[in-house]
């Protein structure tokens, strides 16, 4: 996970410099973004319990979570588990003061259920977000190889799926089977396409490639 934060933070400044220039700045809704800067850390756990109060550490309920958001006034899935309740209060509270690139770290295991866990914490995932103008701009983690713990990982998610969460992952036995066959360390990383909406100060459908490539080939 290490060597791809390093690789990553590279890689986003090689594109800032070759968007914007070598002064490494843009501009997005008025404000300017400095991305020559090492990117700072923000720890998932700490920041959460300042905005909301909830500590993750401790063991946390669907009941809790919901009087929360019923608290702040954050709407949300009826169907949701823990793991989508923390994740819909931290996109509407910590996510929205991040506005200098940094990472986000040390993310709750119940929201990263591909990610390897953290060997010191085990309410915790070795995953990390590239994040600035309060936009997540990528995701990526240290990839689960444990064959065991990924079966149990995908339970977990089927269980929310049959208690109505439609965003709980399916059980991929191909996926598991390559698994057990064997995985080295690795580190996975996926690049979002809002970074080229922040650079050009555009709303995301003005800069994926996408849509304009599904109406050519229509064409």
């Amino acid at each position: 996970m290490e060597g791809g934060m390093a690789l990553t933070e590279e890689l986003y400044r090689d594109i800032v410099r070759a968007v914007a220039g070598e002064a490494l700045t843009t501009e997005y809704e008025g404000v300017t973004i400095d991305w020559s800067k090492p990117f700072a850390r923000v720890d998932y756990f700490e920041e959460f319990k300042k905005e909301t109060g909830i500590d993750l550490s401790r063991d946390v309920s669907v009941e809790m979570l919901r009087a929360k958001a019923d608290e702040l006034g954050i709407k949300y899935d009826q169907a949701a588990g823990e793991g989508r309740l923390i994740d819909t209060l931290y996109k509407k509270t910590v996510r929205k003061r991040l506005i200098e690139p940094c990472f986000l770290v040390g993310h709750p295991l119940l929201v990263s259920p591909l990610s390897k866990i953290d060997p010191t914490d085990p309410k915790r995932a070795l995953r990390f977000q590239p994040i600035a103008a309060a936009s997540e701009l990528g995701n990526g983690f240290a990839e689960l190889n444990d064959p065991a713990d990924q079966r149990r990982r995908f339970e977990e998610q089927m269980k929310l799926r049959a208690a109505g969460d439609t965003e709980g992952m399916m059980l991929d036995e191909d996926f598991l089977e390559a698994l057990e066959y064997g995985m080295p360390p690795a580190c996975g990383f996926g690049m979002s396409e809002r970074l080229f909406a922040i650079l050009l100060d555009r709303s995301v459908r003005e800069t994926v490639i996408f849509p304009p490539t599904r109406l050519a080939s229509k064409e």
